[in-house]
């Protein structure tokens, strides 16, 4: 592909998916868009996800975390102001007297989450192996307590409601296309090279010239940022939730996604959250029974979950680098 044409794809293929947005609430039930608004979600998260588990080799268990801190600062600041003297009595005046668009509390919420991971990812990202995965999965334990006893700011343990349904499917599409874009930029790039050699080799990366931890933290940095955007696209899809709402089972889910599909390339992301997705609603839909002929098929509660574990079991056994592997769609690559 020469660089010429290659701009011209681009803006083709973002054409195409623009006018799918827009002219699938027509074509479709709403179902069917919802599904999709939440596959869009999910890619989103499980791509930001993947930068540091999968390029740098620096396995996060606290993403989530981001994703609740995303929704929870989108939420506050997009509520109305009545609302939030309705709902929030004791939040502080600096927050309960005006209120954000979604666009602007979407990239706030982004950029909250980007100071966080600079200051919890200063020092975390100096561990690697399990070390790193205990640790950042207390990152998650801690947001979780913090947002469960901030009841002026979150309602506590209780549902955090009123946040406005702003969560289109072209908002969710226009943002995964974004984030795609973004980050196949920068990992097919020599930073991208850079985080690589790291996650192979420390010490060979270090003997020519690589700073370990400043690599490490930017991808750490950069998949915040979008966790934080996905939260806030999830929180104001969803218009209430609770913290735990983000919690070990949406964690375990997009890890499923991420190690299913395949960890090192963007490609496998997407392919494993479309196929976990539409494995978990065909058997949804098998868990409330079924006949055949005269074969009567009771309902089987939870046998989606049951599933997904299994599937989850054989491919860490036979194909341990999932489904895709590290191949890839051309993502920001040339011959």
């Amino acid at each position: 592909m020469s660089r010429a044409a290659a701009p011209l794809l681009a803006i083709l293929g973002i054409a195409i998916l623009a006018a799918i947005s827009l002219t699938a609430p027509k074509l479709v039930g709403d179902y069917y868009v919802r599904v999709l608004i939440v596959i869009c979600i999910n890619a989103i998260l499980v791509v930001s996800l993947g930068i540091g588990n999968g390029f740098t080799g620096v396995f996060s268990l606290g993403h989530v975390g981001f994703v609740a801190v995303g929704a929870y600062v989108s939420g506050i600041l997009s509520l109305p102001a009545k609302a939030k003297s309705a709902y929030l009595p004791d939040l502080p005046a600096l927050l309960s007297g005006w209120d954000l668009s979604f666009l602007p509390a979407t990239i706030v919420a982004g950029l909250v989450c980007v100071i966080l991971a600079l200051l919890v990812g200063a020092p975390l990202m100096r561990l690697s192996g399990h070390f790193v995965s205990v640790a950042t999965l207390g990152f998650l334990i801690i947001v979780n307590v913090v947002l469960i006893n901030a009841e002026d700011f979150t309602r506590g343990a209780r549902t955090f409601t009123g946040v406005p349904l702003e969560t289109t499917l072209p908002w969710a599409l226009g943002w995964l296309v974004v984030t795609l874009l973004v980050v196949a930029r920068i990992v097919y790039s020599p930073k991208g090279r850079a985080y690589r050699a790291v996650r192979e080799d420390t010490i060979a990366a270090q003997a020519i010239g690589i700073q370990v931890l400043p690599t490490r933290l930017s991808a750490f940095v950069i998949g915040a940022f979008f966790a934080g955007v996905g939260g806030s696209l999830y929180g104001h899809y969803l218009g209430s939730f609770s913290p735990a709402s983000f919690y070990f089972a949406y964690t375990f889910s997009l890890i499923s996604m991420l190690v299913i599909g395949g960890m090192q390339s963007l490609t496998g992301a997407v392919f494993g959250v479309l196929l976990v997705s539409i494995l978990s609603e065909l058997l949804r839909n098998l868990e409330r029974g079924f006949s055949l002929g005269a074969i009567e098929v009771p309902p089987l509660y939870g046998a989606s979950q049951i599933v997904l574990g299994i599937i989850f079991i054989l491919i860490m056994i036979f194909r341990p680098s999932g489904v895709v592997g590290d191949h890839e769609l051309g993502f920001g690559r040339r011959r």
